[in-house]
């Protein structure tokens, strides 16, 4: 099944050079049909996570206006704001994390807090980054876990 090989080689990416992982992904994500939003984001995955963010950002675009549903369309999202913000377009990125954490909520949320935190950075509001992850990390915290998220609010209140 495709799927599982896919999950395989991601698994396995540290064990290839950069440009042999690439050229894995591209002859699985060639198998889809032309066009394919899942073939454009296990591009954009590869690009990204092999250190060319600049290759995966029109792709992880394309994907999403292919029309990328599930879980990855959340991870491109997630993605793209993070590539976005390491190319030097924090408020991009911002902007298009803020809109997906208002969009729905699962198992990414605290991905998406945390990429968000680190563009709001980038723009100088530290105290929202902070807040953010307090929030994000409270639920895991052995205890004080009420009390972390308080203090989170408490960062960006007035």
């Amino acid at each position: 099944m495709w799927e599982e090989r896919v999950a395989e080689a991601w698994q396995r990416i540290d064990e290839f050079e950069p440009e042999e992982f690439r050229a894995l992904i591209e002859s699985l994500a060639s198998e889809l049909p032309a066009g394919s939003a899942e073939a454009d984001f296990e591009r954009a995955c590869a690009f990204d996570s092999t250190g060319v963010p600049e290759r995966a950002v029109p792709l992880y675009r394309a994907a999403l206006a292919t029309g990328l549903t599930g879980e990855r369309r959340r991870r491109a999202t997630i993605q793209l704001a993070s590539s976005l913000r390491n190319l030097g377009s924090p408020q991009e990125s911002v902007a298009l994390l803020e809109q997906e954490r208002d969009r729905t909520s699962d198992h990414l949320d605290d991905a998406v807090r945390c990429v968000l935190a680190l563009a709001l950075t980038d723009l100088g509001r530290e105290r929202e980054a902070v807040s953010l992850l307090l929030i994000a990390i409270a639920p895991h915290l052995p205890r004080y876990q009420r009390s972390m998220a308080n203090y989170g609010r408490l960062l960006v209140e007035p």
